[in-house]
């Protein structure tokens, strides 16, 4: 099982991988939403906003989003760092369920070419 420090880091590379990004996958990056991502197994969730390109963590808190966020992520901790790794396919996990996001349908059509 992911620790919360794990899940943070690839929180971390996940930004930096967003921010180094260019053409479609920096358009549809360059969002400015509220940003929750829940680690389901350490029930705890990041809060931030994705900004420019850039996912800033702003919170860690227990239990799950204490509001709804305009862009929602739930995983379990290991499923994220796989996720980030490049070891798992996020439209495979998200189509078994393993993640759910939560997004305006504005939003996910930007979002999609993220996927």
């Amino acid at each position: 099982m992911a620790t919360t420090e794990e899940c943070r880091s690839a929180l971390e590379k996940l930004s930096d991988n967003l921010a180094r990004a260019d053409g479609r996958v920096r358009t549809a990056a360059g969002l400015d939403r509220s940003l929750s991502c829940h680690i389901t197994d350490l029930d705890l969730t990041f809060t931030g906003r994705l900004v420019d390109g850039r996912i800033e963590v702003a919170e860690t808190l227990q239990g799950p989003p204490p509001q709804k966020a305009e862009i929602g992520l739930a995983m379990a901790g290991d499923d994220l760092v796989a996720l980030v790794d490049g070891e798992l396919n996020f439209a495979r996990a998200w189509g078994a369920g393993r993640v759910r996001l939560d997004a305006g349908f504005r939003d996910l059509l930007r979002l999609r070419t993220l996927l």
